[in-house]
């Protein structure tokens, strides 16, 4: 079965998916809200998740440089209490210091326009977040 990966923004949730066999991740698309409307979020990712048919969720957690929770670490633990609320998943937290600022330099590598980056840059995120967790459980 498959896994999925999200990278929680302010406005944007990143979404990756993994292989069948749970090795590889790739992107799989960008939700947009408006800011913290995870109540729409939630729906939208509910549309993903018959889509794929996961067997958990894996995200995310901004914790701040020094390992302490931050405003936006919060808030991702508040949507993660949602998420478990209305998805009947299992959701693993997972470390993603500095995921956004790898995707942008990947991106950049890449000589990806700065409007193509905005668009990509949380389901990026999203698949090296879940790649992490994939690789972590060999």
């Amino acid at each position: 079965m498959r896994v999925i990966g999200l990278d929680l923004g302010t406005k944007t949730l990143g979404i990756a998916s993994s292989d069948l066999s749970q090795t590889i991740a790739s992107a799989y698309k960008t939700i947009n809200f408006r800011n913290d409307n995870y109540d729409y979020a939630i729906k939208e990712l509910k549309l993903v998740v018959e889509e794929l048919n996961p067997e958990k969720i894996i995200l995310g957690l901004p914790k701040n440089m020094d390992g302490s929770i931050g405003f936006q670490a919060q808030k991702t633990l508040e949507f993660k209490e949602l998420l478990e609320k209305e998805i009947n998943l299992e959701v693993i937290m997972i470390d993603e210091r500095l995921t956004s600022k790898m995707a942008e330099n990947i991106m950049i590598k890449a000589d990806l326009s700065r409007k193509k980056r905005k668009t990509k840059v949380d389901k990026l995120a999203a698949t090296l977040i879940l790649q992490s967790y994939l690789d972590s459980r060999k």
